[in-house]
């Protein structure tokens, strides 16, 4: 999730990385984040659910990337509050020499650093401070970690829907061309595809009780971040249906987060 300016702690508002804790089942939210997040679960009920899925989608394409694909750097922009399973967790369990960088500029993500800083012996993680809309400060300072002349796993989950058409593409774009050939492109964004009204509803109450809005995306829109890359299979789709993992019980429910892996030629 992204987050207001760089300051400090603002516990009076809700803020989308605390929701999505509580969401979760997480200990690191205040009341008004509780507030809020009840309050857009009775327009949406599912929308706890998707977070639940927005986080097993990160297991799932990680473990896809580490393993099958061999990549073994990761730079998670948009990091959040540390939960289970988070990518220097599902990465370094499937190859222990990964690197990880995680980015964020919340101070209270800052202030739990420090739990995504461990690391098998073999690897490394690292955090950044840093804020989305400045590329060129994320991409210097990951290289004191990655090397980016080698291929990248770049994550941008639930992170995009907060900035709009006029700079959100520009600054995907300067990330994807600072990676090499063989680096991969994880998104996840949010849409009105499956619920329609009821998402456009919860949106629109987050918005007037947020500093941080909210831009829901047509499944076309999110797909334009995949311009010039190779959406693996299979492509853009409700995050439930990418690769559901083969013990998972009944049929993956669609809901209005979606996603996809795509690789740089």
């Amino acid at each position: 999730m992204s987050h207001p300016p760089h300051g400090t702690l603002n516990t009076s508002e809700p803020h989308s990385a605390r929701i999505y804790n509580y969401w979760l089942g997480g200990k690191d939210n205040y009341p008004a984040d509780r507030a809020m997040g009840d309050q857009i679960l009775s327009v949406l009920p599912m929308i706890g659910e998707m977070a639940v899925q927005n986080r097993a989608f990160l297991k799932r394409t990680v473990r896809f990337l580490a393993g099958e694909r061999g990549i073994r750097q990761f730079l998670d922009i948009g990091t959040g509050l540390p939960t289970a399973d988070n990518t220097h967790e599902v990465a370094q369990a499937t190859a222990p020499d990964s690197r990880i960088v995680y980015v964020d500029h919340d101070p209270l993500v800052l202030a739990h650093a420090r739990a995504l800083l461990t690391s098998t012996p073999e690897g490394r993680t690292a955090y950044v401070d840093a804020d989305l809309r400045d590329p060129d400060t994320i991409l210097r300072k990951a290289g004191e970690t990655l090397d980016l002349t080698r291929p990248v796993g770049l994550t941008l989950l639930g992170v995009l829907f907060h900035l709009p058409d006029d700079e959100v593409y520009t600054i995907v774009r300067n990330l994807v061309d600072a990676l090499p050939s063989g680096s991969y492109v994880v998104i996840t964004h949010s849409t009105n595809a499956a619920t329609g009204e009821a998402m456009e509803e919860a949106v629109r109450q987050w918005n007037a009780a947020s500093s941080v809005p909210i831009n829901l995306r047509t499944p076309e829109q999110i797909e334009r971040f995949f311009e010039g890359l190779e959406l693996v299979d299979p492509g853009l789709v409700s995050i439930p249906l990418w690769r559901p993992d083969p013990v998972d019980v009944g049929e993956p429910q669609v809901m209005d987060e979606f996603g996809a892996v795509a690789r740089k030629p």
